[in-house]
């Protein structure tokens, strides 16, 4: 997969988690989940 696409991948997940936490989204499991693919592509991306 080429960078910049997990870039705007990371992006979009980022931005998306942000909203629902500001929301207060109830469903703490697609928060989780949410978390988690951030974590991975941040890894990925040799960034964290």
């Amino acid at each position: 997969m080429p960078v910049n696409q997990l870039e705007t991948n990371l992006e979009a997940i980022t931005m998306t988690l942000a909203h629902l936490e500001k929301e207060n989204c109830c469903n703490e499991e697609l928060l989780e989940e949410l978390r988690k693919e951030r974590d991975r592509l941040l890894k990925e991306l040799n960034i964290k």
